[in-house]
């Protein structure tokens, strides 16, 4: 279903913390509803600013008198860029044009979005072919962090190999996701004790990216409201993953998400075992379907630049939201086309969602 069809607000018109200790995330139950609710209530403050905004003189309901409306709202978030790459940050709302299925929607709702709260999942590859990178990622993961998230943020940490571990919940405070980070190892889950969950390991070594895709989206992001967006640094290759790449996508689709694909990859470790790398391709599908961009950094500076131009990118977006003309909840996958009017212009926005279900 579309962002506002939960808590989450449209654009304005035209915690707990994990603790020490490694937790499994399909049987993590902590809740971190105090962290939540005062982002919703601010969240939800803005629904109703904007709502009077709206009201013209003479439309105010009789004193008393309430009306219940309900109205399904698809929330979009976009990013434009012009030839050479660059942000483009002043169009206006009649720049957009919004196509569902081919049909032509009318836009209701557009802001800039510079300082809404935005909720990250970050997703560290720590399969034994990240073994000699992950040193670099944790640090450049960690200035990123600290570049982005500002005291409205949230962001948790999620680590994955023959495992998926949740390192550190949602939480505003970078020290808790550093601390996250730092204990990140190559394929060594920490012994919590718990039982398998749903996903068991089964295999000595794994690369489960899809698993921790679709947990990430299903279990911690769904819930959330407003921007979200799953930070993934992985060299894009599944093996032992209990789902496959289209529940995740699924997954990602029904939790309003985008995500952000840093392609990083270790050339010895492909090169000594006669391997091929493909991976490359299924980043640019995960994140071209959801709306965010995957990028290939080759060197560390190129990584460091990588994080650099998400975190310019999630502070540059654009907020548009109408009410589509297909009203039917059927449950089913829509396609959304977004094209901007200003020639030479590309926009870089998740391409469909799923309705609601009667």
């Amino acid at each position: 279903m579309p962002s506002c069809s939960r808590s989450s607000s449209p654009p304005p018109p035209a915690s707990k913390s994990s603790g020490d200790a490694h937790k499994r995330l399909y049987w993590s139950t902590m809740s971190f509803h105090t962290v939540k609710r005062s982002r919703a209530v601010a969240l939800l403050a803005g629904i109703a600013l904007a709502g009077l905004a709206l009201a013209a003189p003479g439309q105010q309901p009789p004193p008393g008198e309430v009306f219940r409306v309900e109205v399904d709202v698809v929330s979009l978030y976009c990013t434009v860029k012009d030839k050479q790459g660059g942000l483009v940050t002043d169009l206006e709302p009649g720049d957009f044009e919004i196509r569902e299925d081919g049909k032509l929607q009318e836009l209701k709702y557009f802001a800039r979005e510079t300082d809404r709260p935005l909720t990250l999942a970050l997703l560290v590859d720590t399969s034994i072919s990240q073994e000699a990178l992950l040193p670099t990622e944790k640090e450049a993961a960690t200035q990123f962090l600290r570049q982005v998230l500002r005291p409205s943020d949230l962001a948790l940490l999620i680590t994955f190999d023959i495992d998926v571990d949740l390192l550190q919940d949602f939480t505003p405070e970078v020290e808790r996701l550093q601390k996250g980070l730092d204990r990140a190892r190559i394929n060594s889950p920490a012994d919590t004790g718990l039982n398998p969950g749903p996903f068991p390991r089964n295999r000595i070594l794994g690369t489960r990216l899809y698993d921790a895709i679709y947990l990430a989206s299903r279990e911690k992001l769904a819930p959330e409201v407003g921007r979200k967006a799953i930070i993934l640094v992985s060299d894009g290759l599944d093996a032992g993953s209990s789902v496959d790449d289209k529940r995740a996508m699924e997954a990602v689709h029904r939790s309003d998400s985008m995500i952000y694909a840093i392609g990083i990859a270790d050339p010895v470790y492909y090169h000594v075992r006669g391997y091929v790398y493909t991976g490359s391709d299924v980043m640019k599908k995960l994140a071209g379907e959801t709306g965010g961009r995957a990028i290939f950094p080759s060197n560390v500076d190129e990584l460091q630049k990588a994080f650099d131009e998400i975190a310019a990118e999630l502070r540059s977006q654009y907020s548009l939201g109408y009410t589509p003309t297909n009203r039917a909840h059927d449950g089913k996958f829509r396609k959304i086309e977004i094209k901007v009017k200003r020639p030479g212009l590309r926009v870089q926005a998740r391409r469909g969602y799923y309705a609601p279900s009667s």
